[in-house]
């Protein structure tokens, strides 16, 4: 259309730039139901910026479902002038679920691989916690809504491990939990581009990459306020309204 117009690729992409807009990217939110998105998100900012005395406060999570692959032909290795190759497409060889709990004082976690993450395993991980946490401290937890978090068997056993104390983050606001941050750098230094034989294979691979994150760990840093989050979301919600009654916001408003 560009050249019909008698206008060079070049030129369109000068005017785009000049005006601000990317139309070529497009970036992803969702604003969150939560009737206590307030309450949660006061709760569990605060935990991350004032975290209390004598208490440990750890950001747990599961990353289900994943793949042990293997490439249907060898990679190339990197070399000067050409980038490391592989193949797009794979065999699978199975699957693991990683739990982890990450200190958010310290960086450091705690992880285990299981087949499945039902109430039974959850026990088990919370039991690992209970085990790796002194028993003078208080244990703060930040997790998500998931149904196996919150079942009759579940809470029995926090019934009788009082120092436990659990904090849900908001529906659709999983980016709360710090451990994310920990999936997003697994997933993109050791499991997107591993190649895999077996699921003893994958999971010794996460092993190892914990063992090397907490030979030296670094904790991520939460630095918004409630009040910063609590802004966006209203602005977010102010923004999806004049949507809905026809009028498109501008960058600045979404």
């Amino acid at each position: 259309m560009a050249a019909e117009m008698g206008v060079s690729p070049s030129g369109v992409g000068r005017v785009w730039a000049e005006a601000g807009l990317k139309p070529h990217l497009v970036r992803t939110f969702k604003v969150s139901n939560d009737p206590q998105f307030e309450e949660k998100v006061t709760d569990i900012v605060g935990l991350h910026l004032n975290p209390p005395d004598r208490a440990l406060v750890l950001c747990v999570d599961v990353k289900s479902q994943v793949q042990a692959l293997d490439r249907t032909q060898p990679g190339l290795p990197l070399k000067k002038g050409r980038a490391a190759t592989m193949t797009h497409d794979y065999k699978r060889h199975g699957t693991t679920t990683l739990s982890a709990a990450l200190d958010v004082k310290s960086g450091l976690v705690v992880g285990e691989c299981k087949p499945r993450h039902r109430a039974r395993e959850f026990i088990q991980f919370l039991k690992q916690i209970d085990r790796c946490v002194q028993d003078h401290l208080d244990v703060h937890l930040v997790l998500d809504n998931y149904a196996t978090h919150k079942t009759p068997a579940v809470e029995a056993w926090l019934a009788r491990h009082k120092r436990f104390k659990l904090h849900f983050t908001p529906t659709s606001a999983s980016w709360l939990n710090l451990v994310e941050r920990f999936f997003g750098e697994i997933t993109g230094k050791r499991i997107r581009r591993g190649v895999f034989t077996s699921v003893a294979d994958l999971e010794a691979a996460i092993h190892h990459y914990l063992d090397h994150h907490n030979a030296d760990p670094e904790p991520f840093v939460w630095t918004s306020t409630a009040a910063v989050v609590l802004a966006k979301e209203r602005r977010a919600l102010d923004a999806l309204e004049a949507v809905k009654n026809g009028y498109q916001p501008s960058d600045s408003e979404h």
